[in-house]
């Protein structure tokens, strides 16, 4: 008998590869059972956990360098970009299984993520990457760090680098607890004087943040910042949000999660290819959600199409080009 149109039957070698720190609860005893569904269909799997973002960018390198079909990462969107820098420039495809405090990179491509009240999530997802072909997207680079969503400076850069790493008990009330520790920045911080160049074109003013994305989600996956972005189109959006105190920065929370910043003149959206980030001050950095070195200025640029990755199928229309 003939397989059914679509599905691949060739000996496939994948990495469960696993953040025990991730998300709200432990996942580390539910990992087994994800790889039933992946088995089935036609995949010979191990599994890895990891112990830092170094330590899983450097086991999906060597995963890479051992020509795995795949590295299914088990966390959140940190988890999801520190798998993807060792995965870039390789064969080798990044298949994601959510189960982070945040999982904005899945909720885009319409997965659930693991949690005590979804604990089959981790299968159900496994089961619809197993059997897909795939795809290649762009990869941002932000002063040569790789990031898959978002790259960005100012107030949403200061609060990531101030309340992570999270204890697991924060987790439990990430949204409140970035929301308080937003204002609270915002109350004592009143934004940056910023030099912002995209493909060469020069805009100057003060913003509260400056931020580079991907995807079409922000804001935790509150918000849909950019709702016409793609994920292999070789173009990404800087967004500049100005202000200087507490109510610009709620003002532009509420505008964002009602979509009003697409018109609003306080929003900037500046696509790009390459940008540059300058100001006097020094600023803090975020790179996907997690912290990064801050400084002085940032240089993005992108890869084009330089990551496989396996997507649902019903998320395939977030690519220009797709098999």
């Amino acid at each position: 008998m003939n397989p059914p149109s679509g599905i691949i039957t060739a000996m496939r070698k994948g990495l469960l590869l696993y953040n025990p720190a991730a998300g709200r609860y432990p996942v580390s005893r539910f990992v087994r059972g994800i790889i039933h569904p992946l088995t089935a269909a036609g995949w010979s799997m191990e599994i890895a956990e990891t112990l830092s973002g170094t330590h899983a960018t450097q086991t999906a390198h060597q995963a890479a360098a051992e020509n795995y079909d795949a590295v299914f990462a088990i966390g959140g969107d940190g988890t999801v970009g520190q798998v993807a820098s060792g995965l870039i420039d390789s064969e080798t495809a990044l298949a994601v299984l959510p189960a982070g405090t945040t999982n904005v990179w899945a909720l885009e491509q319409g997965q659930k993520p693991f949690n005590w009240f979804n604990w089959q999530a981790l299968r159900e997802n496994a089961a619809l990457l197993a059997n897909v072909e795939a795809q290649r997207v762009d990869v941002g680079m932000c002063n040569d760090q790789p990031f898959l969503l978002w790259a960005g400076v100012g107030l949403d850069a200061q609060t990531i680098n101030k309340i992570e790493p999270r204890h697991r008990f924060f987790k439990h009330i990430s949204v409140p607890h970035f929301f308080a520790t937003t204002v609270w920045e915002a109350t004592f911080w009143h934004g940056l004087d910023l030099r912002v160049w995209t493909d060469g074109q020069l805009v100057e003013g003060h913003y509260l943040v400056a931020v580079a994305t991907n995807i079409r989600h922000y804001a935790g996956g509150m918000s849909l910042l950019s709702p016409n972005a793609l994920l292999d189109d070789n173009e990404m959006d800087m967004w500049l949000l100005s202000g200087n105190n507490v109510a610009d920065a709620l003002r532009h929370f509420f505008d964002l999660v009602a979509g009003r910043h697409l018109t609003s003149d306080q929003a900037r959206r500046l696509p790009f290819h390459t940008a540059r980030v300058e100001s006097d001050a020094p600023f803090s950095v975020q790179v996907d959600g997690d912290p990064a070195l801050g400084g002085y200025h940032v240089d993005m640029t992108i890869k084009h199409r330089a990551l496989k990755i396996l997507m649902p199928t019903d998320a395939l229309h977030l690519l220009k080009n797709k098999k």
